[in-house]
């Protein structure tokens, strides 16, 4: 067996400004990710893509809200770890050192949310990386009481953006990615309440709202959500042509091949264009992503792998997938939103964006585990279905004292066209999807 060789370098191509840490530094941060400490690593408040050394080891620690990847390369001076938000810049690093036949995309190892991964820095045979959860919300803690919930679960999602405000978005204007339902609505409604609780002016704040070829359902709900709670003025629609949605492209911003990711991925990408085409120095967006996972809003009816057992027996199922000791998790895309969120994160930030999405952050998270689904709903379809909306209106009105109108649930890339144009613009097949995924790098 040849002797083992410690890998001498490791090449971090994140970039630090896009973390939104609240109550430390990236460097005081990143310490503590070398450390490995899950404890204290759960103290880390906000969102972040860290990379760190110790000893023999790399670790590496993310939230759900930026993506991470890395990538060993075998070099005649030892082994190397490329690390990114993304697969083309590792695969970019490793063409300007003339280490690209070496790359194949399913090679790249993505972070899973949530746990610090530890690789130890030995050479080939490269081992398999650990994990080692650091956050571990505790469930069915909260009383089966619809109001406590939402004032426990919109509080928390407050208590985030009234830090966001302060801390990362304290001047400029600020854009919410409105559709007027449930998540982006009390979003909304939230920042707006903050802003004001804060002493901001509101003026800063905007609705914008995509409407593909004249709009879909979106802009009609849009506008009656907001006349319904007096802040019609805050609408601004985002017109664009069926022209500018692009599967394909869209594809290789975001770097991967689901279709609803893609879909909704899609919309995302026109909609952060067309109000950079508007708003040449626009920077900041929020957005209600992470809801539907939070109160597992899902018709499990449509995923032949799921039941409501599943569903609401296993831990944040729906934001992380099975788990990383799962036989179905894969090291390339890690699970659930972990993997899925790219279909946000992307588009902002290849748009110049700095995007942010509350729902996504763990104190809020460590909220909506701790609400007993199960006794609320009996196993109920139905009823889990309906609670989404029940529990986030009472919050909404506990916090900001605004009775928020509910709409049925509708997924974005379906709500921002007509029917008959989404039909359209993407294939049916996911077949199709995945070769114009893998055709990026065929040449």
């Amino acid at each position: 067996m040849p002797p083992m060789q410690p890998i001498d370098r490791v090449v971090d191509l994140t970039d630090s400004s896009r973390n939104t840490i609240f109550n430390m530094t990236s460097d005081e941060a990143r310490a503590l990710v070398a450390a490995g400490d899950p404890t204290a690593i759960r103290g880390i408040d906000g969102d972040f893509a860290l990379v760190a050394t110790s000893g023999l080891h790399v670790r590496m620690a993310r939230s759900i809200g930026r993506p991470l990847r890395y990538f060993i390369a075998k070099r005649k001076e030892g082994p190397a770890l490329i690390a990114s938000d993304r697969i083309d810049a590792i695969y970019g690093h490793l063409k300007e050192h003339g280490l690209a036949d070496q790359f194949h995309p399913s090679y790249t190892r993505m972070v899973p949310a949530h746990h610090v991964t530890d690789v130890a820095l030995v050479g080939c045979p490269d081992p398999n990386p650990t994990y080692t959860r650091y956050f571990t919300p505790r469930r069915n803690e909260l009383p089966a009481d619809p109001d406590a919930i939402g004032r426990a679960y919109i509080g928390a999602l407050s208590d985030e953006v009234a830090k966001w405000l302060r801390l990362r978005a304290t001047d400029g204007p600020i854009g919410v990615c409105f559709s007027g339902g449930v998540d982006s609505g009390s979003v909304f409604l939230v920042v707006y309440h903050a802003m004001l609780r804060l002493g901001m002016n509101p003026s800063r704040l905007k609705a914008f709202t995509l409407a593909v070829d004249g709009g879909g359902e979106d802009l009609d709900q849009s506008r009656r959500f907001l006349e319904a709670v007096g802040l019609g003025l805050f609408l601004e629609p985002i017109e664009v042509p069926s022209s500018a949605i692009d599967w394909r492209e869209t594809v290789r911003v975001i770097e991967d091949y689901k279709p609803l990711d893609v879909q909704s991925g899609a919309m995302a990408l026109a909609l952060c264009r067309g109000i950079r085409a508007r708003y040449p120095d626009w920077r900041y967006l929020v957005d209600g992503d992470g809801g539907d996972e939070n109160l597992k809003d899902y018709p499990i009816e449509e995923n032949p792998e799921l039941t409501i057992r599943s569903v609401l027996n296993n831990r944040m199922l729906y934001q992380e997938g099975w788990g990383v000791d799962a036989i179905k998790h894969s090291l390339t895309y890690s699970g659930g939103l972990s993997r899925g969120y790219a279909r946000t994160y992307a588009p902002a930030a290849a748009s110049g964006c700095d995007g942010f999405s509350p729902y996504t952050l763990p104190n809020v998270m460590e909220v909506a585990e701790a609400i007993p689904f199960i006794e609320l709903t009996d196993w109920s379809h139905e009823r889990l279905y309906a609670l989404k909306g029940e529990i986030v209106a009472r919050g909404v009105k506990a916090v900001t004292g605004i009775d928020m109108p509910i709409f049925p649930k509708r997924r974005f890339q379906h709500g921002a066209p007509r029917p008959e144009t989404f039909s359209a613009l993407f294939p049916s097949q996911p077949s199709v999807y995945r070769r114009a995924y893998h055709a990026a790098y065929d040449s």
